[in-house]
């Protein structure tokens, strides 16, 4: 009697599981999704901001390592904030 109470809640448990894994949010979508926005956010700062008073480099054109000083220097000028400063730094070095 016990095994089949075992079995029984076992088997409950696991078809509870099973329905609810299916209804969950797909996390690495939601993820991808946010990150495309952020880097179409730091495309246009990019162009917006930094080309408005010169003209700009393809973001291939430097590596992230020098896009990092340039992005820090250039930041105060074209007066982003830093949540700003990381999305075109993001832009510029995403592959």
């Amino acid at each position: 009697m016990k095994t089949k109470i075992v079995i029984g809640l076992f088997s409950l448990a696991f078809a509870i599981g099973c329905s609810t894994a299916n209804k969950l949010p797909n996390t690495e979508v939601i993820t991808n999704t946010a990150q495309t926005i952020d880097l179409a956010q730091g495309k246009i700062l990019y162009e917006g901001k930094c080309g408005r008073c010169h003209g700009l480099y393809e973001p291939t054109k430097f590596s992230a390592a020098e896009w990092k000083p340039i992005v820090e220097r250039m930041a105060p000028k074209a007066k982003l904030t830093d949540e700003q400063k990381d999305m075109v730094y993001a832009y510029l070095t995403t592959p």
